[in-house]
């Protein structure tokens, strides 16, 4: 599969307790739909071949004889499929019997892997029938007519494209479960062959076990727990298939369905490689010696054929709906806890910023709002400035003022068209021309307007701009790009557009009605005149393209390092209908000519605080020369 997806299945089968002919043929059947779906590797549950419930018909011959014959017929029905099965069963180790995990592909047995931790408490007695895995000291085991490498140091190479471990139920439950060891030598992928059975409250912490493995891992883990066909004599079965991919579960299968289940998921192995790259404790950590590395020449799906199933979310940077409103009050404490801060260190009296009437600035208005309640300081120590030039609307000026009367902040409005023409006449600059020197003199009017502001009430300029901004380098040099401290500097404006509703929503009365009315109001500077019936003229997303794309660029170039081909195949696919494949590429092209032109802003912008996993400042997450070639599609 293209651009580092591996597309996983658990499976739940027919399974009848000690008939192992039943549980081989259906065994196969999953498999071959498993195939069928261009999976490339399906694991089963926990000694699937007999039933985990067979309890002490594990010590008869018959049933050991008869689980070896079952894995010959499914060894013989998948002999010509592509990917990689995973099966559970009883095998005979000299005078002991092992609880293992079998890896079979292309007709042959790739690897034998022993169950490490047998539970014995409570319901559980597996060590009255099987001896732990750590006790084999053979490199290779010969079980009826099968010779396979056999031990816990086997890792599994599928083609050069993933590597994955293998663990059984328990091992999971340990306090270093194997896959931690197996993650460090390599494996991507961790599969979980499992029999866990249900009680009350048991499958939130099951859950919980296996998304944080993966999380600690920074692998995609695949849990396939026994289902309806075992043994209810004692306890219940539900057929759990989970599939997690770094602390977040993918895909999940339907518990206490009777009917067989087949749960497939994309995972991101590159995705996953990316994040190892920039966690020095995953690189720091010792791993144990002597991990063996089975070679699996499976061929991938044709790329030709691929279509990604997995959802990618449209806006990366937004948190979903069930946690926005505790995502939001934590982001808008992060950014008061800043400010906060430095308000306080250097003690300044007042914080001084231009409102007008757009989303950074009304975000910033409302961060020192909520600082001052922090501080329990007047809001009159803030000093809101409208600072209207040539392509001011009335509508963003009133929203402005508006906003700061209802807030009860100090107000100051100081006009920059003369200033902004004496300047003009100053360098020899025709008016009429409305270029980018029309443009940047206006934003560095104002820059110098707040600047001698703070000075002269021993205030701290605070900056608007947003991490989108930054990205793409849309602010003046010296102008709107400095500050003394940049509230906004680690928020997307996707994510700023959202911040500001939800304030609209705790505040209500005036103060919601403006802020609803800056929501509907087109992203501009207003740095060039006004249309003539007053309408916003410079409109921001129609010059550099939509901010919903630029923030999905910038999410996965900044997070995770992808290729400007992999990224331009996500935003294909995220936004499917929205914008064709043409346009994304066009828009593409803009962000990543913008991104590298403009590094040299980043490189001396302003301190602010992090607030998500991507930061701009060169103090922090994101150092790059400043001369760096431009990549293109």
């Amino acid at each position: 599969m293209p651009y580092g997806f591996v597309r996983l299945a658990t499976a739940t089968p027919d399974l009848q307790v000690a008939d192992c002919a039943f549980n081989a043929a259906h065994i196969a059947d999953m498999a071959g739909q498993a195939e069928a779906a261009q999976v490339q590797a399906v694991c089963f549950p926990e000694l699937c071949t007999t039933g985990y419930t067979c309890a002490d018909l594990f010590l008869q011959e018959k049933l050991i004889r008869d689980a070896e014959q079952a894995l010959a017929e499914i060894l013989r029905r998948t002999a010509t499929l592509k990917l990689v099965v995973l099966v559970g069963m009883p095998i005979a180790y000299g005078s002991r019997l092992l609880n293992a995990a079998v890896v079979l592909h292309g007709g042959e047995v790739m690897g034998v892997v022993p169950k490490c931790y047998l539970p014995n408490s409570g319901e559980f007695y597996e060590r009255r029938w099987f001896t732990p895995g750590t006790v084999c000291s053979t490199p290779c085991i010969t079980f009826g007519r099968f010779c396979a490498p056999l031990g816990t140091d086997l890792l599994f190479d599928v083609g050069g494209r993933f590597t994955f471990g293998v663990e059984l139920c328990e091992d999971l439950w340990a306090p270093i479960p194997p896959s931690s060891q197996q993650a460090l030598h390599g494996a991507e992928v961790l599969f979980n062959l499992s029999a866990s059975n249900e009680l009350v409250g048991k499958q939130a912490y099951r859950r919980q076990l296996v998304a944080q493995q993966s999380a600690r891992c920074i692998a995609a883990y695949a849990y396939a727990s026994a289902g309806a066909g075992e043994s209810t004599t004692d306890m219940v079965f539900t057929g759990n298939g989970i599939i997690a991919e770094n602390g977040r579960i993918v895909a999940e299968a339907e518990r206490f369905s009777l009917a067989p289940q087949l749960t497939v998921a994309e995972v991101d192995v590159e995705r996953l490689r990316a994040d190892r790259r920039r966690s020095s404790c995953f690189a720091c950590c010792t791993p144990t010696p002597n991990y063996r590395r089975m070679e699996i020449d499976a061929p991938p799906p044709a790329a030709d054929s691929f279509t990604l199933t997995r959802p990618v979310e449209r806006h990366p940077f937004v948190p979903p709906p069930d946690q926005r409103d505790e995502a939001c009050h934590e982001i808008f404490s992060i950014q008061v806890g800043g400010l906060s801060k430095r308000w306080r260190h250097t003690q300044a009296q007042h914080v001084v910023l231009g409102v007008s009437g757009g989303l950074d600035s009304t975000l910033a208005l409302l961060v020192c709002a909520q600082t001052c309640d922090k501080l329990a300081l007047d809001l009159s120590r803030i000093i809101g400035v409208t600072m209207p030039g040539f392509g001011t609307t009335p509508r963003t000026h009133r929203n402005a003022a508006s906003l700061m009367k209802a807030l009860g902040v100090a107000q100051r409005d100081i006009p920059i068209r003369k200033a902004a023409l004496q300047h003009f006449k100053d360098i020899g600059h025709d008016p009429d021309l409305h270029d980018i020197t029309y443009e940047n003199t206006q934003a560095r009017e104002r820059t110098q307007v707040l600047m001698d502001l703070a000075n002269q009430h021993n205030g701290l300029v605070v900056g608007t701009g947003d991490l989108s901004e930054l990205a793409l380098g849309w602010a003046t040099y010296n102008g709107d790009h400095m500050s003394m401290y940049a509230v906004n500097s680690g928020i997307p404006k996707t994510l700023v557009r959202h911040l500001v509703a939800w304030a609209a929503q705790r505040l209500g009365g005036a103060a919601a009605a403006t802020l609803k009315d800056v929501l509907a109001t087109p992203v501009s500077p207003e740095l060039l005149p006004a249309a003539p019936d007053g309408a916003i003229a410079q409109q921001t997303e129609a010059i550099v393209g939509p901010y919903e794309l630029h923030d999905f660029f910038l999410y996965y170039f900044v997070r995770w390092g992808f290729s400007p081909e992999k990224i331009a195949f996500l935003a294909n696919h995220a936004f499917r209908g929205a914008y064709p494949p043409p346009a994304i590429r066009r828009g593409l092209t803009v962000f990543l000519r913008r991104f590298f032109s403009q590094q040299f802003k980043r490189s001396c912008m302003p301190d602010g605080p992090k607030v998500g996993a991507i930061n701009l400042s060169p103090r922090g997450d994101w150092r790059m020369p400043s001369d760096a070639a431009p990549w293109g599609l």
